[in-house]
């Protein structure tokens, strides 16, 4: 990176400015994502490694200024993970021994409520405003950005006992948008961010990420609208000649085409552990054990 950098490098890479690699940082990651979505890990190894160069090329330009080198960046996530898992290290940075463990946080939730807890202590240390949610990136992705707000007011108890009780603010969400939608287009748009908002922390409460929820939604809506492009190409046809009756026809008979192997699949799994037939494979392996051999004992011979 710093011969690249250099007058005997890359005349791209020396225009490049932290602001400028924003978006190809943003890119990578979201290619990784997707990587991880697909379970490619082939593809992942190189993502990752487009992720990690994105990393060094800002450590890089942040190094050039006077400011920070990417040691320095290791370092300090190093330190952090030291601080925030008082429960695994000590505070030189070694395991603690089996007796050292003894009366530590035990489950996830216990050691989120902790790693809030020390990031407080931090923040009070360093004469910063101790706000919960101040640490937040407000350029995450909305829905990811609501997932984390979640998580974090969950860590001190501001939560739902459980996820029916979500179920029930999304109702109630959905009724207030309901009724907004005869009033403002402002006053709409407020409900459905409430809306979306619950729509998340439903996710957070179901242990699911919102983001990849409705990236499979996306993924399974483009693939079915392509597929109606199909059938309707077969027919000489495209989607801007077709009606939406026509278009809506077509769609939940792909929808129906793609729903019966699932059924099969599903009806071959339920047959397999249903008590009836493992009742039956049982009586057959024990009649096999028990029915005696028809074959004739050999007569002995006369003398």
């Amino acid at each position: 990176m710093d011969i690249l950098r250099s007058t005997r490098g890359c005349p791209w890479d020396r225009k490049q400015t932290a602001e400028t690699l924003r978006p190809f940082l943003l890119e990578e990651t979201y290619e990784a994502i997707e990587a991880i979505d697909r379970g490619d890990i082939a593809e992942l190894e190189g993502e990752l490694g487009d992720v990690i160069f994105q990393c060094v090329f800002q450590a890089q330009i942040a190094f050039e200024a006077g400011r920070f080198e990417i040691a320095d960046s290791i370092n300090h996530i190093v330190a952090k993970l030291i601080r925030r898992h008082p429960h695994v290290f000590t505070p030189s940075g070694a395991p603690l021994s089996k007796r050292g463990r003894r009366g530590k946080v035990r489950t996830s939730e216990a050691v989120l409520e902790q790693w809030e807890q020390v990031k407080a202590r931090e923040q009070a240390a360093a004469g910063k405003e101790q706000r919960l949610l101040s640490g937040v990136p407000r350029a995450l992705p909305a829905l990811s950005r609501a997932y984390e707000i979640g998580t974090r007011v969950a860590a001190v108890g501001f939560e739902w006992p459980k996820a029916i009780d979500v179920m029930d603010k999304i109702d109630e969400e959905t009724r207030e948008l309901r009724e907004a939608l005869n009033e403002s287009p402002a006053r709409a748009a407020e409900e459905l961010g409430d809306l979306l908002f619950s729509v998340a922390n439903l996710s957070r409460k179901l242990g699911l990420d919102p983001e990849s929820a409705l990236r499979e939604a996306n993924n399974k809506f483009t693939a079915r609208f392509g597929a109606v492009e199909d059938r309707l190409a077969k027919e000489n046809r495209s989607v801007h000649e077709a009606t939406l009756e026509e278009m809506e026809a077509a769609w939940e008979a792909i929808k129906n085409e793609s729903a019966l192997p699932a059924a099969k699949a599903q009806s071959r799994a339920e047959r397999r552990r249903s008590p009836k037939s493992t009742l039956a494979r049982s009586r057959s392996t024990r009649a096999r054990i028990r029915r005696p051999s028809r074959r004739r004992s050999p007569r002995p011979r006369q003398s």
